[in-house]
């Protein structure tokens, strides 16, 4: 009988685990890239991590970065590179990550039982003064504004925001969106609201703020980020590079990746099933959130399929959606010629632009 993969990221935080957040230490970035920000839509970027902004009014970077304060080896970077120095009154640039319900599920929010949670975090900026943030449920329509202040530039400071639980609203508990956590780059004036209230209204920050994405090459660093129940903040929760990196994968999962030390990685099995088709498994490493999307770059004969006597090669590789499950999925190659049926292969990938990755993110 199989053994099914474990659920890396069901926190029981009476328990062992008390951080609700992912990857709060920004250590794990699988995608290890720069992002630009210059649309509504969601963009990853440091694992669990994404940004959204508008259009191109105001233009921001993210990216992982090594500046961060003791204790800690890595941060989340923002970059201005478009200043927008007059926001539209709908408009809102922020830094984000989305919680699944599950890892929410014993805050009992939406009923009178709702517990509070305190929220702790390391911030550095270049720009000073108030800014602000906010905690939202899936449904985009509870929303509890909070604010903090920078008070010195290029400096890493320590800050903590308690917030009441909420009583009222929709807040799932299952593997759909749980909670949102928003850290303000610059929120219009319909945006933004009065800090510790709990309110329908789509509120992304607080009235009088400052706004990072107003000042051209403004930075901002976050690291160390802690959701926990309480309203006494404690020691940031430091997980092995190991459990951080399987609790991530249930999200996102690098299947291969030609750009790092091993440039011809091998990913999965495959046979043949009729004379111009391979199909190639792969197991997971982590249980998936949801059905996943199949994630391939485009190279000129990047995927390669292998056995004793010869080699197929082609630039993209197929994924039937049917035949998945939250461990395993099935590929295929197709197009090709002299395929033995039942014949067995082994696939790989080649060039430093080959990738191949599945996506559960919420």
């Amino acid at each position: 009988m199989a053994l099914s993969k474990v659920n890396p990221n069901l926190i029981t935080n009476g328990g062992s685990r008390k951080n609700i957040i992912i990857n709060g230490g920004m250590r794990i970035d699988q995608r290890n890239g720069t992002d630009t920000i210059n649309a509504t839509g969601v963009t990853y970027n440091v694992d669990r991590w994404l940004g959204r902004g508008v259009s191109s009014a105001g233009v921001f970077t993210l990216t992982q970065d090594t500046n961060s304060p003791a204790n800690f080896t890595n941060s989340l970077k923002a970059t201005v590179t478009t200043a927008d120095g007059s926001i539209g009154s709908g408009s809102s640039y922020r830094v984000q990550q989305m919680i699944e319900g599950n890892n929410a599920a014993n805050l009992n929010w939406g009923t009178s039982a709702a517990q509070s949670v305190t929220l702790s975090f390391w911030v550095r900026s270049s720009v000073t003064g108030t800014f602000g943030g906010s905690v939202a449920n899936g449904d985009y329509n509870r929303f509890n504004p909070f604010s903090y202040t920078i008070s010195s530039a290029n400096t890493w400071e320590y800050k903590t925001v308690t917030i009441a639980g909420d009583t009222s609203g929709t807040w799932a508990t299952n593997s759909g969106l749980g909670i949102r956590i928003n850290f303000s780059l610059g929120a219009g004036s319909s945006k933004i609201g009065t800090a510790g209230t709990w309110t329908s209204s789509s509120l992304e920050g607080v009235t009088g703020q400052t706004n990072l994405i107003a000042t051209n090459s403004a930075t901002f660093y976050l690291t160390g980020v802690q959701l926990e129940v309480g309203s006494v903040a404690t020691d940031f929760e430091h997980r092995t590079y190991a459990e951080s990196l399987l609790a991530c994968q249930r999200y996102y999962e690098i299947i291969a990746d030609g750009s790092g030390a091993d440039d011809s990685p091998y990913f999965g099995i495959g046979h043949g099933v009729k004379s111009d088709q391979i199909n190639w498994f792969y197991d997971f490493k982590a249980e998936k959130r949801a059905p996943i999307t199949l994630i391939v770059n485009t190279v000129s004969n990047g995927y390669y399929a292998k056995n004793h006597s010869t080699e197929k090669n082609k630039e993209t590789l197929g994924f039937t959606s049917g035949h998945q499950s939250l461990h395993s999925i099935m590929g295929y190659m197709t197009n090709i010629s002299g395929v033995t049926e039942q014949s067995s292969w082994t696939m790989q990938c080649n060039g430093a632009n080959c990738l191949i990755a599945v996506s559960a993110e919420l």
